[in-house]
């Protein structure tokens, strides 16, 4: 299957979600690496005007554990992502917001990926560290 299509089937796959509630789309995708994007709009904000902590935390979230799934047999086994950390290093008010996750290990049990967000300009807006558990799919 061509990336066009992993990430047209990833995108489906979001409906009815937090996902499509937060307009988050997959965005590229290559053999250790998945991107998705975000609006940054006033849908995400906190009161203050600039993207909420949360919504940043749910966007690493939601990338790290589509390419934690992605690297498992998914007809046989599922992940469930166990710690979540995130460090907010700079604020955005406008544009979109990328999170690029990239494993930093990946084991039969339980896998580590980094999650960083960025913006439009590239500047690093928080690292996040996801922990994922593999399971075994009930029968």
């Amino acid at each position: 299957m061509n990336k066009k299509k992993i990430l047209e089937k990833i995108n489906l796959a979001n409906k009815n979600t937090l996902m499509e509630t937060l307009d988050i789309e997959f965005v590229d995708i290559g053999k250790d690496f998945l991107v998705a994007r975000m609006p940054v709009t006033s849908k995400v904000y906190q009161p203050d005007g600039v993207l909420h902590g949360g919504a940043t935390v749910a966007l690493a979230e939601s990338v790290g554990s589509a390419v934690s799934y992605m690297s498992v047999d998914y007809m046989n086994e599922t992940i469930r992502g166990i710690i979540i950390s995130a460090n907010h290093l700079k604020s955005v008010k406008e544009g979109y917001v990328f999170a690029k996750a990239t494993p930093l290990h990946k084991g039969k049990s339980t896998q580590l990926w980094e999650i960083k967000i960025t913006d439009d300009n590239g500047n690093l807006i928080s690292h996040c560290k996801l922990s994922t558990m593999v399971l075994n799919k009930k029968k």
